[in-house]
């Protein structure tokens, strides 16, 4: 096994008792073996705790426990981050506590990472996971929609590397879907390279925490997305994303996120003309307008519009126009 490369595979958790042992399952399922379970508690009130104190208990080869000082709750960039601080595996790959992984997910995706040494993140295609609810008989179950499971397209070539920053306008633009954090592998030197996760980004803005990694990552080391499916990513009323989601604030937490991106590219002296210009782009459609009454249904309607005025826009006006249109004022 001297040559065979760790993954330390990362689960964060908070009150996850109803989906945390299925989760831990599918990473005990693994084909590839070679691998160490860190299980970081978010300050978890729940069964979960002592879920996962027990297994740490009873495999402390190959599975750790972790919290923060006191059993606070610190949010999901500070609780990932803590769990790469203490990783020793030569791979990362992540895993929410109400997601699973298929059983082939760490073997195929250390092959490929295997053969690019170039690489720094691999993705797949991730079904997103409804019929769950169907076979089960709890609260949470009977909550859920019973919509279609789907798999979305990648928008970009599969499986060939992608080198920075060309993703990352694709990701702004909506022109690539932008990958789930259950099916990512990264290298843990690259991970760290990049500062981890952002620990700005807590309560309700959470729902972009992992897109502002994929920034970092974008910006930082070539990528492969690959047209493979390794993860099923639960959909259910009390995940963060539904959550945020619900509360009728996706534009602010999104806007929020374009802020960070926008300090974070002038910090580092990114001068990438496609990144700027994405990032205009969408700053303009996300901003409300200061005159504009800030209700919900307002906002959603502008935003709307400024959306299909934008689709209008690529269509119809020439490109050294556009460029001069979204071009960043010196």
């Amino acid at each position: 096994m001297a040559d065979t490369p760790l993954v330390s595979a990362i689960v964060i958790f908070l009150n996850a008792e109803a989906f945390l042992q299925e989760a831990i399952d599918s990473i005990l399922a693994q084909s590839y073996q070679h691998w160490e379970l860190l299980l970081v508690d978010d300050g978890s009130s729940d069964g979960s705790t002592a879920i996962a104190q027990q297994l740490a208990a009873q495999r402390p080869e190959q599975v750790r426990y972790l919290e923060h000082p006191g059993h606070v709750n610190r949010g999901m960039s500070a609780s990932r981050n803590l769990g790469i601080r203490h990783a020793r595996g030569d791979y990362i790959a992540f895993l929410d506590a109400d997601d699973v992984w298929l059983p082939e997910k760490l073997e195929e995706q250390v092959s490929i990472l295997e053969s690019y040494p170039e690489v720094g993140m691999l993705y797949g295609r991730t079904r997103y996971w409804f019929s769950w609810a169907e076979s089960r008989g709890d609260e949470l179950s009977e909550l859920s929609d019973f919509a279609p499971d789907f798999v979305p397209e990648h928008g970009i070539p599969s499986g060939v590397p992608i080198s920075p920053p060309t993703l990352l306008p694709l990701y702004l633009r909506g022109k690539a879907a932008v990958p789930c954090t259950c099916s990512l592998l990264v290298r843990r030197s690259v991970a760290q390279a990049v500062g981890g996760f952002e620990e700005a980004f807590t309560a309700a803005h959470n729902i972009y925490e992992d897109q502002a990694f994929y920034a970092k990552m974008c910006l930082n080391t070539q990528i492969i997305a690959a047209p493979h499916t390794w993860d099923w990513y639960r959909q259910h009323p009390r995940s963060s994303t539904a959550l945020a989601g619900g509360a009728g604030q996706d534009g602010q937490h999104r806007l929020f996120f374009l802020n960070w991106l926008a300090g974070y590219l002038a910090d580092h002296s990114v001068q990438d003309r496609a990144v700027w210009q994405a990032l205009q782009r969408e700053l303009w459609r996300v901003r409300p307008p200061s005159w504009l009454p800030s209700t919900p249904r307002t906002l959603h309607a502008v935003r709307w519009l400024k959306k299909w005025l934008l689709r209008f826009e690529e269509q119809l006006v020439p490109s050294f126009v556009s460029r001069r249109l979204w071009s960043v004022t010196e």
